[in-house]
């Protein structure tokens, strides 16, 4: 397959395949989203969702949690990992949030990598899930998958996002990453596929007898 017919079967396919596409991280707002984005890093959303409804008891809004001690924090969210780091950055967004914003979380993606804690990836989900805005989060994930399906061959997520931005049109953008994930998650699995087994990946690259290696994100 020439590249351009990879990206226009991998569109129909995935659309096949997922043609509703809940967020996976429970949340009712774009401020529970940015915690519980902020929360997932090294951590599954199985896990994030089953420690959140404590956080939210606890505080559901930024008024609330910029109240709230570190170590209140971090007591819920430990189970998550990184929780010194990642209880700092709740308790300091959430305080900036109230000083800076009014309480609202910003939809420019500048100001949010601006916050604690807040990457270019968590920003990205943000502004895509909570306010519709054109962004194409890349993680490890999509990036493994993304080269197993020969979209890139970029070292890191910042190149990987920049293909795969060129590759499909921006009306697909916020759809296209959540439905790449589930893809994954369910057939392209990090050991469980290695470019050789899913029905996307024989696909493409029909004649691939060996586990494509994967550049480091």
């Amino acid at each position: 397959m020439l590249k351009a017919e990879r990206v226009e079967y991998i569109l129909n396919e995935l659309e096949r395949l997922y043609p509703e596409t809940p967020v996976p991280l429970d949340h009712k707002d774009p401020y529970t989203l940015l915690v519980a984005v902020l929360l997932s890093a090294q951590c599954t959303d199985e896990r994030v969702n089953q420690i959140t409804p404590a956080l939210w008891q606890l505080a559901d809004n930024p008024f609330d949690m910029a109240k709230q001690s570190v170590e209140d924090i971090k007591a819920i969210i430990r189970p998550c990992g990184l929780s010194p780091q990642k209880s700092k950055a709740i308790q300091g967004l959430s305080q900036i949030l109230v000083d800076k914003y009014n309480g609202e979380v910003p939809q420019d993606m500048a100001l949010l990598e601006e916050l604690p804690g807040v990457g270019h990836k968590t920003a990205s989900v943000v502004v895509a899930q909570s306010f519709g805005i054109p962004a194409f989060p890349v993680d490890t994930h999509i990036h493994r998958l993304a080269q197993r399906w020969g979209l890139t061959s970029g070292k890191n997520v910042t190149q990987t996002e920049k293909d795969l931005k060129r590759l499909f049109p921006k009306e697909k953008w916020n759809k296209l990453h959540l439905q790449i994930i589930f893809y994954g998650r369910e057939y392209c699995t990090a050991r469980g596929c290695q470019g050789t087994t899913c029905p996307i990946c024989t696909t493409c690259y029909p004649a691939r007898k060996h586990p494509k290696k994967i550049a480091k994100a």
